[in-house]
């Protein structure tokens, strides 16, 4: 918005301050000054800064409303001394030439200034234009890490209640060294530097937080570590997010990748009244439909800036499908009992041979709802005192129906009737021993559906109190609450059957991820099918997970000179994670169909599956699944009663799941902040100690005399956390930093667990938990050099380098259960024999590795190319990452394989190229992350790794401004539709799963009041 000279003059500039020459003016501001300016509201602390810089300073009143500056005391120059000022604050630097600096609120920053013959000219011709766009945030983002003592990147809201991604995720995959994980089509988890989620600790207005949702079997199952799942937060209620990947003694442990900062709006952000609303309607190519999306900001202040309030509200509701294959990983020849030894194609028995374990159709349908709140109340009662309240509240609520039509008797044994039954009449072995054709008699085959009814609710209230006791002393407190709640209420599988199928084929040699699966009969009949012989399964598991978190905290500051500060502080958080599972009393066993009742009556179709999947002609199109709630209606199978009885602890399929984790933490900090001069170039950084002491108490279930018993285990450790970041800015657009620092990561909380889990589903196995586990630590080096080379522009090179001292990781061994020293009693009316193979796992601490990479990051608008390009701009950056890590095997002969750790792509890029000017804007983006490892060894066979492969994702992006108020928007998310590939074996590169959930189109309005 455009406003007039005159008005610019007589109300938009409240400050001007001028004493300096017009000549020289670069000159003057390259030379170090002697400055001494306290913290203090900014309208009295940018004209005292400006008459001792001898600068002009031209700022609106509305933009240093409600605004504190830092204090700069100690040489600077001119730049460096007005960025120290500036730190903290939303205030950035809109122009400087040297003799007047325009300075604007981040959102609304001063394009430019007219020139004039003098000071007064030039206060006379400012014209100020009100910037809200990408480019805006982009350079608010720069400016804050531009200003930080240790390597930051920090992404900023475009506008109001308007995060320039749809998911929080996707946003933040565009910092460097950063890559995302995605369930359902949508960013869930993180990895920063090639360390996977759970290395990342995440922050919500200060406080931490332990967000919990649940994902697809394929990616990762319900969180129940501490990882934390992004895809529960509407991005509109963010305002900023800030990536810090160096650490410091005043920063709270637990991070060896990085600590993630999330912001929510708050009413000092904007001046006086605001609201704003949007809404989209988004569609999607695969399941094709129509969906809406929704949000809206309010925010204002009263008592001349002193108190402000505001209120966010965010709704997305998302249906979409996702389709595709699954091979459930490899085996070999040999494993799950062989195949029958009557077989024509006597290849498929050898043990360099490998056929997939249950090669499956899947069709998954997603239906998510998610609802978000925020609420701010900030109070500033006195210059020297700020109080704030931050409330958020999230809501999201799915519902997963999955359909799969699988040969599973491919990875049963023969007390199940499976591989060792099935006679190989035919098949093609490729150069690698994988069979990619065989022809089968005797295979089991199975139509099943699973349906979860998933929610997670999450709340978190914040309060904070900052004094300034003094112009050199200051003190700040927090105490914090954060719950993540969620709640699988319903998980239900029902499965039919059909035993004993001949003339079944599948076919990897058209397509090596999408093969062509012949059934040898009409998948679409429900007469060929049969429930309550064996292997008929009523499946009934509902589960869920709280985590909660207590924390208070005290930070004090004093200024020992204009140059050092001291900083101390103290920490407590309490930590809960509770964990609880039912599961059927008698699960193997389900009842008779009714007298007169078919299966025609209890199924349903799944039809039109394989759009756009690019499977071989011929793919089946239709099959009949279970209806979940015509069994629920006809057997009342939710009862709870009879054969439909729930247990726990008691229950080998539910009882690994029942375990609880408290963690108090008590920490204390020590840390000096310097800004001074080293051989004429200014220098800033901290350097300090953290120490922290654990407390740990873990419950599970043992075994003992065959009967589940409670047990709790306490333990306490201790650490002590030196970090140093030093930032030399060589010249005013020239900085080099480095960082060190000792870190650590607490054990994942399925690790610290006593007792264990027995699993008959799938993969035959026994899991441990290891309650004495040590945390990961660490010792980490940074080394980066950042040039701001024009405005809002950057290239840098970042070194970082981490000595992993100590590592987590699974010990794996696939042994007869009868060998293990279980008492065999566990299987009973499992359906299992106690010469079975099962896959037994603990997790154990191991040494580590060292992991090494480099960050290369360009940010720059195309100013100085030719209207209309000079609206270009452009964000590239690539992140090289390298480790080696010594892994236990039992398959190896010296039981140690040395490979990449766990989650960490060795190569990821990012890039944006965008336009915008002062109607339209535009963008489209580019992500790619190498292919990584999931699992060392593989976790369901003989094979050495399970990982994931390399992905490309396209998102573009644009908007029209009708007006100052109306403004068209448009998203395209996916729009290559990439497919989540993962792989298991590392020389064979054998499909895992194969699936894809279709290009998303967003259609939207904004409207600012």
């Amino acid at each position: 918005m455009a406003m007039s000279r005159n008005y610019c003059a007589r109300a938009s500039l409240m400050i001007a301050v001028s004493t300096m020459a017009l000549t020289g003016a670069g000159a003057v501001q390259a030379q170090s000054r002697q400055f001494n300016v306290p913290a203090q509201p900014a309208a009295t602390g940018v004209p005292a800064f400006a008459r001792q810089a001898d600068l002009q300073i031209l700022a609106s009143t509305d933009a240093v409303a409600g605004q504190r500056t830092a204090a700069v005391q100690g040489v600077y120059s001119v730049n460096q001394g007005l960025n120290q000022l500036l730190q903290g604050s939303n205030l950035v630097v809109a122009s400087n030439n040297g003799r007047t600096a325009v300075l604007s609120g981040a959102m609304a920053a001063p394009q430019t200034i007219a020139q004039g013959s003098d000071v007064e000219d030039q206060a006379d011709e400012v014209e100020t234009i009100v910037v809200t766009g990408f480019r805006a945030s982009l350079g608010s983002a720069l400016t804050a890490k531009r200003r930080a003592n240790g390597v930051v990147d920090v992404i900023k809201a475009e506008d109001m209640a308007d995060f320039p991604d749809a998911n929080l995720a996707e946003s933040i995959q565009r910092v460097p060294g950063v890559s995302i994980a995605r369930d359902a089509g949508e960013g869930r988890q993180i990895t920063v530097r090639g360390l996977g989620p759970q290395f990342t600790r995440v922050r919500i207005n200060g406080v931490e937080g332990q967000s919990t949702a649940s994902g697809t079997d394929s990616s990762g199952g319900a969180n129940r570590n501490r990882a934390f799942d992004f895809n529960v937060f509407a991005s509109e209620l963010f305002n900023s997010i800030t990536v810090r990947k160096t650490a410091s003694a005043e920063t709270e442990e637990g991070s060896l990748g990085a600590t993630v900062d999330l912001q929510t709006g708050r009413p000092f952000d904007y001046s006086g009244a605001n609201l704003v609303l949007s809404g989209q309607y988004g569609y999607n190519d695969l399941s094709q439909e129509w969906d809406p999306r929704f949000a809206a900001l309010a925010s204002n202040t009263w008592m001349d800036g002193r108190l402000g309030a505001l209120v966010s509200v965010a709704y997305t509701k998302r249906r979409l499908l996702e389709e595709g294959h699954g091979s459930g990983g490899w085996l070999n020849g040999t494993e799950a009992g062989g195949y029958n030894p009557a077989s024509p194609f006597a290849a498929a028995r050898r043990a360099d041979v490998y056929t997939p374990r249950f090669p499956r159709y899947g069709r998954l349908t997603h239906d998510q709802e998610r609802l978000g709140l925020t609420g701010s109340v900030q109070f500033r009662p006195q210059e020297q005192t700020l109080i704030n309240l931050d409330l958020l509240y999230s809501d999201f609520k799915a519902t997963r129906q999955e359909n799969w039509l699988e040969a599973l008797s491919f990875a049963r044994n023969a007390s199940q009737g499976g591989r060792p039954e099935i006679i190989v009449r035919d098949g093609v072995i490729d150069a690698n021993g994988d069979m990619v054709y065989g022809l089968f008699d005797d295979v089991d085959v199975e139509s099943e559906t699973r349906f979860d009814e998933l929610d997670t609710k999450y709340t978190q209230g914040t309060l904070t109190l900052e004094h300034q006791f003094s112009d050199r002393f200051r003190v700040k407190g927090l105490i914090g609450y954060s719950k993540s709640d969620f709640d699988n209420p319903i998980q239900t599988t029902v499965i039919l059957n059909r035993e004993n199928s001949d003339n079944y084929s599948y076919d990897y040699r058209e397509n090596r991820n999408a093969p062509l699966i012949r059934f040898g009969y009409d998948v679409t009949d429900p007469l060929a099918y049969n429930f309550g012989a064996a292997r008929s399964e009523i499946r009934l598991r509902p589960q869920g997970v709280t985590n909660t978190i207590k924390t208070a905290q005290l930070d004090g500051g004093y200024d020992l000179t204009p140059s050092l500060t001291l900083k101390a502080g103290v920490n407590y958080k309490e930590y809960e994670f509770d964990s609880w599972a039912l599961a059927r009393v008698n699960e193997g066993v389900v009842p008779q169909l009714p007298a007169g009742v078919t299966l025609a009556s209890l199924t349903e179709m799944v039809s039109g599956f394989g759009r756009n999947l690019g499977a071989p002609d011929g793919t089946v199109r239709n099959w009949v699944a279970p209806n979940l709630a015509a069994f629920a209606d006809l057997f009342n199978i939710y009862s709870g009663t009879g054969l439909f009885e729930l247990s726990g602890a008691s229950n080998a399929n539910a009882r690994g799941n029942i375990r609880s984790v408290t963690e108090k933490d008590s920490a204390a900090y020590l840390q000096l902040d310097f800004n001074t001069e080293l051989a004429g170039v200014p220098v800033r950084g901290d350097i300090g100690v953290r120490y922290v002491k654990t407390r740990q108490s873990s419950t599970g279930y043992q075994l003992v005399a065959g009967a589940a018993q409670q047990t709790t285990v306490d333990r306490d450790y201790d650490d002590v956390l030196p970090a140093l970041n030093v930032t030399a800015e060589v010249t005013p657009d020239f900085l080099v930093r480095f960082g060190a620092a000792k870190v650590m990561t607490r054990p994942n909380l399925g690790s610290v667990t006593p007792g264990g889990s027995l699993s008959t589903v799938g993969v035959f196995s026994v899991s441990s938990g290891n309650p004495y586990l040590n945390p990961i630590r660490a010792t980490t080096y940074d080394l980066s050099a950042e040039w701001y080379f024009a405005p809002d522009a950057l290239l840098s090179v970042g070194l970082f380098y981490k000595d992993i001292d100590s590592y987590i990781q699974t010990s794996r061994t696939s042994q007869p259960f009868n060998q293990s020293g279980l008492p065999q009693d566990l299987l009973n009316g499992l359906g299992v024999s106690p010469s079975d193979v099962f896959l037994f796992s603990r997790p154990v601490n191991t040494e580590g590795g060292p992991l090494k990479g480099v960050e290369i990051s360009y940010q720059q608008p195309f100013s100085f190319l030719p209207g209309p390009f000079d609206n270009l701009g452009a964000i590239l950056n690539v992140t090289l990452v390298d480790s080696k890590i010594s892994y236990i095997s039992s398959r190896s002969p010296t039981g140690f394989v040395e490979n990449d750790l766990l989650g960490l792509s060795k190569t990821a890029y990012n890039a944006t190229l965008y336009y915008e000017d002062d109607r339209f804007s535009a963008r489209v983006s580019a992500a790619y992350r190498d292919r990584y490892l999931t699992a060392v060894p593989s976790g369901t066979s003989t094979n050495d790794i399970d990982g994931v492969r390399d992905i490309v994702t396209v998102d573009a992006s644009a908007s029209y401004a009708l007006n100052d108020r109306i403004k068209l928007t448009f998203e395209g998310l996916n729009l290559t539709d990439a497919f989540n590939e993962q792989y298991t074996d590392s020389r064979r590169d054998s499909i895992y799963v194969y699936s894809h959930t279709g290009r998303q189109y967003n259609f939207g309005v904004r409207y600012t009041f």
